[in-house]
């Protein structure tokens, strides 16, 4: 999971808190829910500010979340690094401004990618190619050696700022798949990046979380169904 406190539009947006504890903290939460991955890694920057994200998972035991700290800018650099250091051999890519994150979904994706044979392997697997989850819910597989070979060889600054760039503009180098959504919710917007999807995400965990810390994605639909106002309250930062 990258991690940094940096954020254009809602400054330090990981370490605000929900129902006593904060984004990241519910966002590591959510990933240790999923019962077929070997544990957390946050990969954070060698920025001073960031030293408070290494304070949150400092909270949970080492052996269930682990730390790694790297480039500012080249987040390719930093996810290549942390998943060298502790010798992930596949890597689930999630981002900390998705506290609604569903675990179900994540392992369902886990066990397609590991389903192909090693002659119909393939290298990446993706739910947003086209979208059709929740922009919130996207969430990426992908083998170490696809990620060595794009830190290895990805020169251009897009490629390297963000992770997965080159392995999705060079499907002739690597297997692509996309993993589809049966309804198409694209145009939800369940992320973190504005002051309005703060509201979104808090009303929301208002809701479901003292009932059910463990609520999912269909509880979140029913609450919206009953609650359109919830789902209003960030309409305007829809991007899809």
């Amino acid at each position: 999971m990258q991690a940094r406190m940096g954020s254009t539009h809602l400054p330090g947006k990981i370490l605000k808190t929900i129902q006593g504890k904060t984004i990241l903290e519910h966002d590591i939460d959510r990933c240790l829910r999923v019962k077929n991955a070997a544990g957390v890694i946050i990969a954070t920057t060698i920025e001073p500010r960031d030293d408070a994200i290494i304070a949150v998972c400092r909270k949970y035991p080492w052996e269930r979340v682990k730390c790694h700290r790297g480039s500012v800018e080249d987040v390719l650099d930093r996810y290549h690094g942390a998943a060298k250091k502790f010798g992930a051999q596949v890597v689930v890519r999630i981002t900390s401004d998705c506290p609604l994150l569903d675990p179900g979904l994540v392992e369902s994706m886990i066990d397609r990618f590991l389903s192909h044979s090693n002659e119909n392997r393939i290298d990446y697997l993706c739910n947003n190619m086209p979208p059709g989850f929740p922009h919130g819910l996207d969430i990426e597989v992908f083998s170490f050696d696809a990620l060595e070979r794009a830190a290895s060889e990805a020169r251009d600054q897009p490629e390297r700022e963000h992770v997965t760039p080159f392995i999705r503009n060079h499907p002739g180098l690597f297997r692509i798949e996309n993993f589809p959504s049966e309804i198409d919710r694209s145009k939800l917007r369940w992320t973190l990046d504005y002051p309005e999807d703060l509201e979104f995400i808090s009303a929301v965990y208002r809701e479901l979380y003292p009932v059910n810390p463990n609520f999912e994605t269909r509880d979140i639909l029913e609450l919206l169904n009953k609650h359109p106002e919830i789902q209003a309250l960030n309409e305007n930062r829809r991007q899809r």
